[in-house]
């Protein structure tokens, strides 16, 4: 294809090909609504593990931020080459528009900031945390490995989600079961990205993105997604033996998630669209404590 605009038929044919509801889901796993929603249970989580009971304000914060960060992230690729997903073709065509939210958005959340933190500490060290996201992205992506990539973004993925319920929380509910359930929330932000690295693997290496796939074959990675796999399996089982009965919900919780995605990951036909979807909305299972 030798411009964008010759792109804009193809989009709109795959589109009408697709039932109604297809296009819906497909919408909202382009738009990463998913990744949102999986974010906001997220922090649920760590709410209700912190004991921290949490205003609406701070979700409607924290869906702004992750929306931004990730449609930006997809706004940044989109520009470089001309890719062929549809998922990705979708953003090169859109680039305009999601650009214009993005900075609405943006806007909209640090004036949502500062509305309810006020220019108080909680504020300046939120702040300082995105500073320090942006710089160690830079050098990563100048300086680092592959999988300094992946391990990068699930590390401030958690961070992220666990920042102001931890801030908010008391320093009695600060145990070191808070560490045990950081890590394994990172172990399966990190599974997610190892298999959605492979997924990728074939245009991201075309395309020359940074990825794990750039220093790591397809068979190292798998490796790792399995003993990554196995590993969060084998922890959650023998904790939710040992652990408080408090605990055994959030165990539970993190064993269901990482379960999804091991299934996606075994699947023999590989259907990239509905394994990626399957696993973003595995993180909304969070939302379930809801109910309780």
């Amino acid at each position: 294809m030798s411009s964008k605009k010759s792109l804009f038929p193809e989009i709109a044919g795959y589109f009408y090909k697709m039932h109604s509801l297809k296009k819906i889901l497909s919408l909202i796993s382009w738009l990463s609504i998913d990744v949102v929603v999986g974010a906001m249970a997220g922090m649920l989580f760590f709410s209700y593990l912190l004991h921290v009971n949490l205003a609406w304000p701070a979700y409607s914060l924290l869906a702004l931020a992750v929306w931004c960060i990730y449609n930006l992230d997809h706004y940044l690729d989109a520009r470089k080459v001309e890719l062929n997903s549809p998922r990705r073709l979708f953003h090169q065509n859109a680039n305009r528009v999601i650009l214009v939210f993005i900075g609405l958005f943006g806007i909209l959340g640090l004036l949502g900031g500062y509305w309810w933190f006020g220019w108080g500490l909680e504020l300046q060290l939120t702040l300082a945390l995105a500073a320090l996201i942006v710089g160690v992205r830079f050098i990563i992506w100048h300086f680092g490995k592959g999988w300094m990539k992946e391990f990068s973004i699930a590390l401030f993925y958690v961070i992220g989600i666990s920042w102001l319920p931890f801030l908010r929380s008391s320093f009695l509910d600060r145990t070191y079961w808070f560490l045990v359930f950081f890590g394994l929330y990172l172990g399966l932000a990190l599974l997610n990205l190892l298999i959605l690295s492979q997924l990728d693997s074939e245009e991201d290496q075309k395309a020359g993105f940074f990825a794990a796939t750039r220093n790591n074959s397809i068979s190292t990675l798998s490796k790792w997604t399995d003993y990554l796999s196995w590993g969060l399996i084998g922890v959650c089982l023998l904790l939710f033996m040992l652990s408080p009965s408090f605990y055994k919900i959030f165990i539970a919780l993190i064993l269901m998630m990482t379960l999804v995605h091991w299934m996606v990951f075994r699947q023999k036909v590989k259907d990239e669209e509905k394994q990626r979807f399957v696993m973003e909305w595995a993180f909304s299972i969070p939302w379930v404590l809801l109910l309780f």
